[in-house]
């Protein structure tokens, strides 16, 4: 009977991670079965190398998706996404958070400060070039910087051949499988328009993760270039960008059952992981997180409640926070409801038996689950302390800062190849930007409240020796308020002027920050070894762990996602997230105006409000709803990074923004159910909609085509 059993819930797992789930790579798309799936559009519409295809109107932009929707150089993606521009750009009486902004002609456009666009021109397998750095009798620390190097390489020869171009090598399987994608890099991005924070993110924390939405969380955006094209910083003279491809905007939308697919770039997912794997994740890793990040935004938000300044300060950082924290507390609940770690035993379990009962099999991977189990267990045995470590420094604004000066004074007298990426030729500036955007952010109480909670949590390690970073033996108190009284760290020119500096001008400095992230520096060495050793052991065991796998079910894998373009697909659907429950696919503006209570996160404009109340719908109201729709559900595949991902109708026509998952689908990241994994987008209709009743921008829908 257990034998069945086994059987039964291998079978399970295995349709849970191979039945209808799919990231598909570029190189797979025409592999698959588009028009028996509804989908009317054909692999080579979608991506076809040395012509135009939809690919190349899709865009990465802020870690997220997003779409050209005209021949300027419009991009249509989330609220969330452009988040970070609007809040760099609000201050305390120019709040473009809470209010919104909205361009009224292309010199109003505000740079969306950070942001790069990217778009993908070509790929090609660099598998042979990376592995033939290193050999099976090399050790895993020295094999992890081996494989580092190597991409380096590739990825300065293929810039150097491709001027102007960025050349990136992506891993698809570990230890295994390496891809060399060339972009279009774009380093001008401005805001063109966000809706207001209370139509952006109506529902606030209390919708997000959950169905039914009604929110509209969208923004445009807009790619400029230097006059004859190519990509240039940020200056008055350059123009819109003229995509090679942009995409038909579909102001009918969509219906329940219509198939649909999306064209985006996931983050990660986990699902060619062990049990070890999980049961790590569950027990350690992501409950520690969870917890750490709910108060840290407790914090930000007692620190900003009476003073709008401060709270502009914190915004941003509590919307990551936050959403990190909802998603790891549903992949905790998914994980124990399915029993996702058992389920991986027993397949494990199977695939031993497999390996067993064949003495080639046995000799190649007899201990492989094994191995990898040891190097987890070693991970557990230091992991609240490896934890504690990581967040001492990324809580902290100023810490962080200054360990990226203290690092960068060494990095940089080294060869290019052999810097930390961070500080390469080709990153070094985009480094220094993103330092002086963060610190705008900073606000010494939260600072020093975090580094009081995080130096506390070190202490308790035997490894971490506090007198020693402190100086002397000092109270917590006296030694973070002497730090952060006189440091200069917090003046953006001072902070920059210090990449200038060898490491002995830092030294002389005295800048206590510092000189603390001097005395960290050997800590954080070790464990990068520590991590880069156990990388190069787990790159081998994975790489052999995918081979037998694909022997044992007789098929060949999707690699998990990496941030690299995929297609998935599937159709517009409801579902049934508990007994006696069914869930509808199409949310309405009715459904904005019920929750709306006048109090955040509900307070819907009143203009909106009325509106809705008059019907005065426009072209944009739903035959069947009579009414304009507000947000979709669909079953599609989906995983961070694909927030901002045009939603695609079967002629491939957007009718949709991708924003969001079902509370049930965050365990997506590893694993895929038709039952519960579904995806949320804003329907097109209610974008133009905002845009043409609320706003009364009239212009973007007549750059859309939108009549």
């Amino acid at each position: 009977m257990r034998t069945i059993a086994i059987f039964s819930l291998v079978a399970s797992l295995s349709s849970l991670a191979l039945g209808d789930e799919g990231m598909y790579p570029l190189s797979q798309i025409d592999r698959l079965d588009l028009k028996g799936k509804g989908i009317t559009v054909t692999a080579k519409n979608i991506y076809n190398p040395g012509s135009i295809s939809l690919v190349d109107a899709i865009v990465q932009v802020g870690g997220c998706t997003g779409s050209f929707v005209s021949p300027e150089g419009l991009i249509i993606t989330n609220h969330h996404c452009a988040f970070g521009a609007v809040q760099s750009a609000s201050v305390n009486g120019r709040d473009y958070i809470t209010g919104g902004f909205m361009a009224g002609s292309r010199a109003d456009e505000i740079p969306a400060q950070g942001y790069t666009v990217r778009i993908t021109e070509s790929y090609r397998d660099v598998s042979k070039e990376v592995l033939s750095a290193v050999s099976d009798t090399m050790e895993s620390g020295a094999r992890t910087k081996a494989i580092d190097k190597r991409m380096k390489e590739l990825v300065a020869a293929a810039e150097k051949a491709a001027p102007g171009k960025r050349a990136e090598v992506s891993e698809m399987f570990a230890g295994k499988s390496y891809v060399l994608f060339i972009y279009t890099f774009l380093r001008d991005v401005r805001v063109v328009y966000v809706p207001p924070r209370s139509i952006g993110e109506f529902g606030g924390e209390n919708d997000n993760w959950m169905w039914p939405r009604h929110t509209g969380d969208f923004s445009f955006l807009r790619a400029y270039a230097a006059p004859d094209g190519a990509p240039a910083d940020y200056s008055p003279a350059n123009v819109p960008y003229k995509p090679r491809k942009f995409l038909n905007v579909n102001p009918k939308g969509v219906d329940d059952g219509d198939a649909v697919f999306i064209l985006g770039y996931p983050g990660r997912t986990f699902r060619h992981r062990t049990s070890h794997y999980l049961a790590f994740e569950q027990t350690v890793r992501m409950p520690y997180i969870a917890d750490l990040y709910d108060w840290e935004i407790s914090v930000m938000e007692a620190l900003g409640e009476h003073d709008r300044a401060v709270a502009i300060k914190h915004d941003g950082r509590i919307k990551g926070l936050a959403n990190v924290m909802k998603n790891y507390r549903g992949k905790l609940q998914g994980l124990t409801r399915l029993n996702l770690v058992a389920g991986k035993q027993l397949e494990e379990e199977e695939l031993q038996k497999f390996i067993d009962v064949d003495p080639r099999r046995r000799e190649a991977y007899g201990t492989l689950l094994a191995d990898i189990g040891k190097v987890f267990a070693e991970m557990q045995s230091g992991a609240e302390y490896e934890l504690a470590l990581d967040n001492l420094q990324s809580s902290s604004i100023l810490l962080s800062a200054a360990m990226s000066v203290y690092q960068g004074a060494r990095e940089l007298a080294k060869a290019d190849l052999d810097r930390e990426a961070p500080y390469m030729t080709r990153n070094f500036a985009r480094t220094k930007e993103n330092l002086r955007i963060t610190l705008a952010n900073y606000y010494q109480p939260t600072d020093s409240t975090f580094l009081r909670e995080m130096f506390s949590r070190c202490r308790k390690f035997s490894q971490f020796g506090y007198d020693t970073v402190a100086g002397g033996g000092v109270s917590l108190e006296a030694f973070l308020h002497a730090t952060l009284s006189a440091t200069r760290l917090a003046d953006s020119s001072v902070l920059l002027s210090c990449f200038n500096k060898s490491p002995e001008e830092l030294d002389s400095l005295n800048d206590p920050m510092i000189t603390l992230a001097g005395r960290l520096s050997p800590y954080y060495r070790n464990l990068r070894e520590i991590r880069q050793r156990r990388e190069g052991m787990l790159s081998q065991l994975y790489a052999k762990l995918i081979e037998v796998k694909e022997q044992f079910l007789k098929k060949n894998f999707i690699p998990d996602a990496n941030s690299t373009l995929r297609l998935t697909y599937g159709r517009i659907q409801g579902y049934s997230p508990a007994d006696a429950l069914y869930s509808s696919p199409i949310t309405t503006l009715r459904g904005v105006v019920e929750k709306s209570t006048r109090k955040e996160p509900f307070n819907s404009p009143r203009k909106l409000v009325e509106l809705s109340k008059a019907k005065t719908y426009g072209k944009f109201a739903h035959k069947k709803l009579k009414d304009v729709p507000v947000a979709l559900l669909y079953n599609l595949d989906t995983t961070g990074g694909n927030s901002g991902s045009p939603l695609l109708n079967a002629a491939g026509e957007i009718v949709g923004v991708n924003f969001d998952r079902a509370y049930e689908a965050t365990i997506n990241d590893y694993a895929w159910s038709q039952a519960y994994s579904r995806s949320i987008a804003v329907d097109i209709r209610y974008v133009l909609w905002v845009l043409q009743q609320f706003a009364g921008n009239s212009s973007l829908l007549a750059e859309m085509g939108i009549q």
